[in-house]
C-alpha cells in the first residue's frame, strides 16, 4: 500500500475520533444543562399532553427560568441556565400545580390528576392541637391531616377545598399547607360570614395526604373552652399541653396517652364523625419546649427509619408519613379502640414537630393557588407548626 495513502487514512481516523469525542462531549454537556421528563395523567392512565411546565430556580429569589409544554407523549425538555443551582419543576394540569425538585441533568416522572370541585372519599387522619400560654393569650397550633383516597384518583380543587372550625375569638397568625409532594406553602384562610370561627381554604387536595397548620391566639384568663367540629370524619384528635396545665372534658372518650415525656401531656379521642365532636377545656399556665429541641433523641432513634430527611435548599421539607402510623394503628388497635400508646406515639409527635420546624424557611414558597396572609408583628413566640 502506498505510504502516503496509509498516512491519509490514519489521519482521517484521528479526525473522525476527534469529531466523535467532540460530539459525545457536546451531548454530555447538553444533557448536563437540561432537565427532561414525562408527565402522566393518573386519572386517565395515559400521558398528559399539552400541560404547561415551568422551571423555577431556587436560589432565594424563586426565579422563573423557562417554560415548555408536554408533547403528545407527555414529554418535556427544559434548559437550566445554572446547572449548579437547585430547581423546581412545576407542571400545571387543569389549573392545579404539581411540583418536583430537580437538578440539571435529571430525568423526572411527574404524576398529575384531573380536577373536580368535590371528590370522594376524603377523610381526616389525625389532628394534633398544641396549646400553651403566652401572657394573656393562649397560643394554639393546630395540625390537621386529611387523605384523598378517590378512585380513580382526582384532585379536589376550587374555592372551598377544606373547612376548619376554630374558636370564635381566635386571631389567626398564619396558615400553612403541604401536599403529597411534601413541599409547604403559606396560604390564607377565608372567614365565612355570620359564622365566627368557620374558615375555608382553597389549597388543592391532591390524591394522598395533605397537611394544614393553623396557628392562632385566643384571649386567656386562666382557662379556655373548645368545641371541636370537623368537616370530615377524623381518625384521632390529640390535645398536647404542658404538664403544668390541666385538661378536662365531659366526654369519657378522651384518654391520656402515655408519651413517656415529662414536659407535656397528651389527651386523645378516636373515631370522630363529621360535625360537632366532644368539648374540652384547658386551664392553668405553662409553656411547651421549642419543637426543634423536643425529643430529638426519640426522633432519631425511633422515628427516623420511617421519616425521610428534608431535602436541601430553601424549598419545603419532608414531613412525617402518617401511613406508617395508620398501618400500625390498624394492626395493634385493641377492642376498646384506644390508640397505640407509648414510644411510637411520642416519637410520632416529636418527629412531626421537629420536621415541621425544619421547614420554616419554606413558608414563602410560591404557589399558583395560594396567597400569603400579612404576618402580625410583635414580641411573641414563633408559631409552633411550620410545615
Amino acid at each position: 500500500m502506498n505510504h502516503s495513502l496509509m498516512v491519509k487514512r490514519v489521519a482521517m481516523r484521528q479526525v473522525l475520533a476527534i469529531v466523535s469525542l467532540m460530539a459525545c462531549f457536546s451531548a454530555t454537556a447538553w444533557g448536563a444543562h437540561n432537565i427532561t421528563g414525562s408527565v402522566r395523567n393518573q386519572s386517565r392512565r395515559k400521558p398528559a399532553a399539552g400541560d404547561e411546565v415551568i422551571l423555577i430556580r431556587l436560589d432565594g429569589r424563586m426565579q422563573e427560568e423557562g417554560r415548555a409544554k408536554t408533547d403528545t407523549q407527555g414529554a418535556f425538555n427544559l434548559t437550566a441556565q445554572y446547572p449548579g443551582e437547585p430547581y423546581l419543576v412545576r407542571v400545571i394540569h387543569q389549573g392545579v400545580s404539581y411540583d418536583q425538585q430537580a437538578s440539571a441533568g435529571q430525568v423526572l416522572s411527574v404524576q398529575v390528576f384531573d380536577a373536580a370541585p368535590r371528590v370522594r372519599p376524603i377523610t381526616g387522619t389525625i389532628e394534633i392541637l398544641r396549646a400553651a400560654t403566652n401572657g394573656n393569650l393562649l397560643h394554639v397550633s393546630d395540625l390537621v391531616e386529611v387523605k384523598n383516597d378517590s378512585n380513580p384518583p382526582l384532585t379536589q380543587a376550587g374555592e372551598r377545598t377544606f373547612e376548619v372550625y376554630l374558636p370564635a375569638n381566635a386571631k389567626i397568625d398564619s396558615v400553612l399547607a403541604a401536599g403529597p409532594e411534601k413541599m409547604s406553602v403559606m396560604i390564607s384562610a377565608t372567614p365565612i360570614a355570620a359564622e365566627p370561627g368557620h374558615y375555608t381554604v382553597s389549597f388543592p387536595l391532591r390524591p394522598g395526604a395533605t397537611k394544614f397548620a393553623f396557628n392562632y391566639d385566643v384571649p386567656y384568663n386562666g382557662h379556655a373552652a373548645f368545641q371541636t367540629k370537623h368537616a370530615y370524619p377524623l381518625r384521632q384528635l390529640a390535645v398536647m399541653i404542658p404538664l403544668a396545665m390541666k385538661f378536662s372534658s365531659p366526654s369519657p372518650a378522651f384518654k391520656i396517652l402515655a408519651t413517656g415525656n415529662s414536659r407535656y401531656q397528651v389527651q386523645a379521642v378516636n373515631q370522630l364523625k363529621a360535625g360537632e365532636g366532644p368539648t374540652f377545656e384547658v386551664s392553668g399556665i405553662g409553656t411547651l419546649p421549642p419543637l426543634e429541641q423536643q425529643d430529638k433523641s426519640q426522633v432519631q432513634s425511633q422515628a427516623s427509619p420511617r421519616v425521610s430527611p428534608p431535602p436541601p435548599g430553601p424549598v419545603g421539607a419532608a414531613l412525617p408519613s402518617l401511613s406508617v402510623t395508620d398501618s400500625r394503628w390498624k394492626e395493634t388497635q385493641p377492642s376498646s379502640q384506644s390508640f397505640v400508646l407509648g414510644g411510637m406515639t411520642s416519637a410520632f409527635l416529636a418527629a412531626c414537630g421537629l420536621l415541621l420546624w425544619r421547614a420554616r424557611k419554606a413558608r414563602n414558597f410560591p404557589s399558583a393557588q395560594t396567597v400569603a396572609p400579612r404576618a402580625r408583628q410583635g414580641n411573641r413566640p414563633q408559631p409552633d407548626w411550620r410545615l
